[in-house]
């Protein structure tokens, strides 16, 4: 029980530590470099799950297996669109044209890192830009 216990404080202990100390107890405690600017709210998430698998013990590699294999399955994935390619989509009585571009998309001379900055300019609101131009259905699947 003591175990549980010391686990436990370490966990609640993450909480309070500064981004420069998860930073060190991530070097101790990982077994992989600290990802370009990981926020400090996912190296606590991370942090934790290598304490409770050094801990506990990990899941069976076929356990992961499987699920990594579920995630894919499920992960939202949009089409590879090939610069010269071109979106349209009618919207509210007007067609809109766009291009895909080596570098994001061009929408009326303009240019934009990603689709749904297009869509967010042509709507006003906040779009999934692939959803938006039909490449993927309401699920979020291409």
């Amino acid at each position: 029980m003591a175990n549980q216990e010391s686990i436990a404080e370490r966990l609640a202990e993450l909480e309070s530590l500064d981004r420069d100390r998860l930073c060190e107890l991530w070097s101790r405690e990982m077994d992989a470099p600290l990802p370009h600017r990981l926020s400090r709210t996912w190296m606590i998430r991370f942090i934790a799950d290598a304490l409770e698998a050094k801990a506990y013990g990990a899941l069976p590699l076929r356990v992961q297996k499987r699920l990594a294999a579920a995630a894919k399955m499920h992960c939202r994935s949009t089409p590879r669109l090939k610069p010269g390619a071109r979106l349209v989509r009618e919207w509210n009585g007007i067609v809109y044209t766009v291009d895909v571009r080596e570098a994001g998309f061009e929408w009326r001379g303009e240019r934009y890192r990603s689709l749904s900055a297009v869509a967010r300019a042509i709507t006003g609101a906040r779009w999934s830009g692939p959803r938006f131009f039909g490449l993927t259905d309401r699920s979020g699947r291409a």
